[in-house]
């Protein structure tokens, strides 16, 4: 069943897409049919610059349980790093 509901964040970072590197502003998620995974349905993420047009837009299509794997690897990723480290202001604490 897809639920209609998509979730937007403003996003600050890059991804490569098939024009190459972009700068990416803006974050979709959503449960719906993919495009090209081989499920029924999936979590779908889109990194996007809407400036940029189409072409800036990388696009991501997985299983639940691998969304949830994906956002617990980012939390130990992210524990595992002095505090601060990634941040946009660049400093740790």
């Amino acid at each position: 069943m897809c639920t209609y509901q998509t979730q937007r964040v403003e996003l600050d970072g890059a991804a490569k897409g098939a024009a190459g590197w972009f700068t990416v502003t803006a974050g979709t998620v959503y449960v719906d049919h993919p495009f090209h995974a081989c499920h029924e349905h999936t979590v779908n993420i889109d990194f996007t610059n809407p400036s940029e047009g189409p072409s800036a837009r990388a696009a991501v299509e997985l299983t639940e349980e691998s969304a949830l794997a994906l956002i617990e690897a980012i939390r130990q990723a992210l524990a595992a790093a002095p505090p601060g480290l990634a941040s946009a202001t660049g400093t740790s604490a």
